[in-house]
């Protein structure tokens, strides 16, 4: 096969800030291209500062096994995610950028989506995405609102007058709400504002403490009024049945789990536990977001609402609308990936090796 990679980065609309003060402008992400047979396949990768992850490393790790992957062809996903997992065993990051582009290249040679190859039509359940609503000053955060009516919004909490804050969001607005703390309370504000929240409007809360906090995190559940999610609890597949007797559900993320391939794998296991399951984003483009709305079909939640949090995109082919979502196209990820606004949001400085084959 060959290979390709940008480092890029697109400006979000707002500066986007969550608990603990942690904003940003603009979100990096390394985009690889994976060709065989005349076919491309494309995959994101999103770098966080959080993860200690940037795209420099990620683009670094790929050039030290470009050898390696070009002298391999491209082939059914389940047999090309033990050779990622293998080369790249420090990058789940980077092993779902390549899990990702695995697996719209194969769904280009069948000539069906990934959502039909993942088992996620035609069961009726299609939910659709939340908006996220950054912290920022109450003025700004109802103009956002009004600048983008949705029937579901995600709030991120936790800091000091983040209830009056929801008051007054809920004041000015019919609609549905769930709740992100990142990790942000206490156990003792946490039990006091769960119980404080309106259970009519609230739809549930993620994350309310930080994930090594086992103990008061299953205090939480016994007593909470309110459905409790795994963020940062849940990265990995051998997080499902540690969360489970701890929340009712979890929050599974692509970027963080490795890609496509074991999150399919969480579900099936989350679903046996009795755990609702919810997929996320890390504000990847219309690329990584394409591969949130392929499973739809299998979750009761989902947060992939990265292209409306940014200005600009690399591919066009995904709607995001406030009733439905729309894929436009019949094969992969039902996407076209555009190299020249890729070039036009590169990151990387002039005079360096752009990566491309």
């Amino acid at each position: 096969m060959q290979f390709t990679y940008w480092k890029v980065a697109l400006p979000f609309e707002y500066p986007f800030t969550i608990s603990g003060n942690r904003s940003k402008t603009e979100q990096p992400a390394l985009v690889v291209c994976l060709s065989d047979q005349g076919l491309d396949g494309w995959g994101e990768a999103p770098a966080i500062r959080y993860y200690q992850v940037e795209p420099e490393a990620l683009a670094e790790a790929l050039e030290a096994k470009r050898d390696v992957i070009e002298a391999t062809a491209l082939k059914h996903p389940h047999t090309l995610y033990a050779l990622w997992l293998e080369l790249f065993a420090e990058h789940p990051f980077l092993v779902c950028a390549l899990d990702m582009a695995t697996w719209d290249w194969y769904g280009k040679t069948q000539n069906q989506t990934v959502a039909a190859l993942l088992g996620a039509v035609g069961n009726g359940k299609t939910p659709n995405t939340d908006y996220t609503l950054g912290i920022d000053a109450p003025a700004v955060m109802l103009e956002k609102m009004r600048a983008r009516p949705w029937p579901v919004y995600k709030v991120k909490v936790g800091f000091n007058g983040d209830l009056e804050l929801i008051d007054e969001l809920l004041a000015n607005s019919p609609s549905r709400f769930r709740l992100d703390a990142n990790g942000g309370w206490s156990e003792t504000e946490a039990l006091d504002k769960l119980h404080r929240l309106d259970k009519r409007r609230i739809e549930f809360v993620e994350q309310p403490i930080a994930p090594e906090q086992t103990q008061a995190q299953r205090m939480l559940f016994e007593q909470s009024p309110l459905p409790l999610l795994a963020d940062e609890s849940c990265v990995s597949e051998a997080d499902v049945d540690r969360c489970a007797g701890l929340f009712h559900g979890i929050n599974i993320k692509l970027t963080k789990c490795g890609g496509i391939t074991p999150a399919r794998r969480m579900i099936e296991r989350a679903r046996l536990l009795g755990l609702q399951v919810m997929m996320g984003s890390m504000n990847e483009s219309s690329i990584g977001t394409s591969a949130i709305a392929a499973f739809v079909g299998l979750l009761d939640h989902v947060d992939m609402d990265g292209p409306l949090l940014l200005r600009g995109d690399y591919a066009r082919g995904l709607q995001l609308m406030p009733q439905q979502t729309i894929v436009e196209g019949s094969s992969g990820l039902g996407i076209t990936v555009y190299r020249d606004q890729l070039s036009k949001y590169r990151i990387e400085p002039k005079g360096t090796r752009s990566g491309s084959v």
